[in-house]
């Protein structure tokens, strides 16, 4: 069979919206995946027979965790609302006692979605506002400890990032966006930028919005493990490149049509990629000594590295040139490893440093796995961070795809001195470094699951912030590998 999707010469699709569950039993059974509607696959040279029992198992796998967020999406996003209305409630009565004395006076102060004060989930588990006032321009670290409040600040609403860009690191912001996702048909990504300006610099922040922990679309594109390959590039994340922008049948066309023009006959939200490319194009058309940095936190980070990745197969030099550098913070990997070569080649080429952030035990660096099956593999430079905040720069983190029977034990009693560093960690470092009671229940969880609490914003701010400034430094200027900073 050809393969034939225009633009990719290999790819595996999965489509579980069609899949009936005998159909999902059956693919453990049987290797002949081309029967099943459910699994578009093409690979030149090879037949879906190929497919061994630990690659069906994780297509069943995929599919099945996609089919039960997307019957409880409706439940997920009911209780994700409440439950942070229920935190917001509490925070601006102050504290359960208060808000249940408000209660009998009739004086309980309702929050509101939309205003400036009203926090995620996210936002709740680690709610400073400011910047570090040490970190200036120039100083190395500025770029990583900018790019982390922006990714954290991401999850927030509208109301919330124009206060905070404005009124507390007295930048500009220039716009939110909800973007549309041609795959899910629903406006499913976001970002934002900013613009940090003075009379000796102007930089540009894009900050993509990482995995909304009641969102079952979000977390669709995190357990979709479908991937294409592109000629010369390598196989990438289908997930990914669909949240990013990736249109049906066509790919990554250089110029697509503005959905939003009113003769089109259509009134959709823009596209990620283009919006936010032609954004670009303008802002830095108006002055040549500007430049721009992209980041995000979890899925955000697969954005923000697939970006230039796009940018680079449009050709698109000007932009490129611009790029000053990818910050990301516990990113998920977004493809195989020829595309990882193929990339470090080009950011290379373009002088553009990538910096991928991960602490501790965070579970989504480690996935999707990187093994002979699903072949996903890291790349750029890697900033490893211990429970001390102390820095590695390493080829990959440790214990690589998470779950290991001998590391549970010394991943759970790492977590439970996170736990203990909880109430200890103001005293050492200052009280910007105090931690909520919701986040030390958040790290609870950690005493069973180390890498859910470990990918909450709160400890890549401080990684950011505490970090020695050498791991930023040019590669000739740094320590050896795996020297800690």
């Amino acid at each position: 069979m050809a393969c034939d999707k225009g633009f990719s010469s290999s790819y595996m699709l999965l489509k579980p919206e069609e899949v009936r569950f005998l159909d999902l039993i059956r693919i453990l059974f049987s290797s002949n995946v081309e029967e099943r509607k459910f699994v578009d696959y093409c690979r030149v040279g090879a037949a879906a027979e190929d497919l061994n029992f630990r690659q069906r198992w994780m297509i069943f796998i995929s599919i099945l965790a996609q089919k039960f967020l997307l019957f409880t999406s409706t439940l997920l996003l009911w209780f994700g609302s409440g439950f942070e209305m229920w935190l917001n409630l509490v925070s601006i009565n102050q504290n359960v006692g208060r808000l249940l004395l408000n209660f009998v006076q009739g004086k309980v102060v309702k929050p509101d979605k939309a205003s400036e004060t009203f926090l995620s989930f996210i936002g709740n588990l680690d709610r400073r506002l400011e910047l570090d006032s040490s970190i200036k321009y120039g100083d190395p670290r500025y770029y990583g400890a900018l790019s982390m409040m922006a990714s954290k600040a991401s999850y927030e609403n509208k109301a919330y990032i124009e206060k905070i860009v404005g009124d507390h690191w007295k930048m500009e912001c220039l716009g939110t966006h909800d973007f549309w996702n041609e795959y899910q048909e629903k406006a499913t990504t976001q970002a934002f930028l900013l613009r940090d300006k003075t009379d000796d610099y102007e930089t540009i922040v894009v900050a993509f919005r990482g995995t909304e922990p009641f969102n079952a679309e979000d977390w669709c594109s995190d357990f979709d493990i479908s991937w294409y390959e592109l000629v010369g590039v390598g196989k990438i994340h289908g997930g990914f490149m669909k949240a990013l922008g990736l249109q049906k049948n066509l790919g990554w066309p250089k110029e697509i049509q503005n959905e939003n023009d009113t003769n089109s006959g259509h009134n959709r939200p823009a596209v990620a990629y283009y919006a936010i490319r032609e954004t670009l194009r303008a802002l830095l058309s108006k002055n040549d000594k500007a430049n721009y940095i992209l980041t995000g936190h979890s899925l955000g980070g697969a954005l923000a590295i697939l970006f230039p990745a796009v940018l680079v197969l449009h050709g698109e030099d000007s932009l490129l040139e611009r790029l000053e550098g990818v910050y990301t913070f516990g990113q998920p990997r977004v493809g195989n490893g020829k595309f990882g070569e193929f990339m470090e080649k080009k950011l290379s080429e373009h002088n553009i440093r990538y910096f991928r952030f991960v602490y501790g035990n965070d579970m989504v660096p480690r996935l999707p796995y990187d093994d002979k099956d699903l072949m996903f593999k890291h790349f750029g430079t890697c900033l490893y961070f211990n429970r001390h905040y102390e820095a590695k720069i390493v080829e990959e983190e440790p214990n690589k795809n998470y779950f290991s029977p001998l590391g549970a034990v010394p991943m759970m009693i790492n977590a439970f001195w996170e736990l203990v560093r909880s109430f200890t960690i103001p005293r050492k470092k200052g009280p910007d470094y105090k931690e909520g009671n919701f986040l030390r229940l958040f790290r609870i969880i950690g005493l069973v699951m180390p890498g859910i609490p470990a990918h909450s914003p709160q400890d890549y701010v401080n990684a950011t912030r505490l970090a020695s400034s050498h791991v930023f430094l040019p590669s000739q200027d740094n320590p050896s590998l795996d020297q800690i900073v």
